[in-house]
């Protein structure tokens, strides 16, 4: 028995040292995934506008979903899918969506995914270079709004 404990642990030694040697991939830490989101739901609301804010990292998984008082019962479902979006293309949403309406070709993008939502008011969230996840708004009167709260968003994070 003590043999077969002593060889057990002789094999996982050194894997348990390889695995901590690995480098960690760039990731949003929960707490800048917070601050980014309350900073883009008090911009809006100071433009009186009532929104929800999703924030999403980089695999898609949604971190935070703060959602306005009186805020529609769409922008919840809009904010994460922009935030998804942004993070999944890795670019602004209302910039792909130019780029559909400009290359009809490309029109199959829409429905890549369910997931996916179009419009402007997403935006990729990058740290040190890195994409780490996206920010979406949903709920203002226009993407170009919802776009520059998820930006006082970014901003709040040093984030690119």
């Amino acid at each position: 028995m003590i043999r077969k404990l002593a060889l057990t642990a002789a094999l996982l030694a050194p894997i348990s040292a390889v695995a901590q040697d690995l480098p960690t991939a760039p990731y949003l830490p929960l707490e800048m995934a917070t601050t980014a989101a309350e900073a883009a739901l008090a911009a809006c609301a100071a433009e009186k506008h009532n929104v929800t804010v999703a924030i999403v990292a980089r695999d898609g998984a949604t971190k935070v979903v703060l959602k306005a008082d009186n805020s529609g019962p769409h922008t919840a479902s809009s904010a994460t899918g922009k935030a998804f979006t942004s993070a999944a293309m890795g670019r602004d949403t209302a910039d792909l969506a130019g780029f559909i309406a400009e290359n009809p070709q490309n029109a199959g993008l829409r429905d890549m995914d369910a997931r996916l939502v179009i419009q402007g008011g997403g935006l990729p969230i990058r740290i040190g270079g890195a994409l780490v996840g996206g920010i979406g708004v949903g709920g203002a009167p226009s993407g170009d709004v919802d776009a520059a709260c998820a930006r006082a968003g970014l901003d709040a994070i040093g984030a690119e």
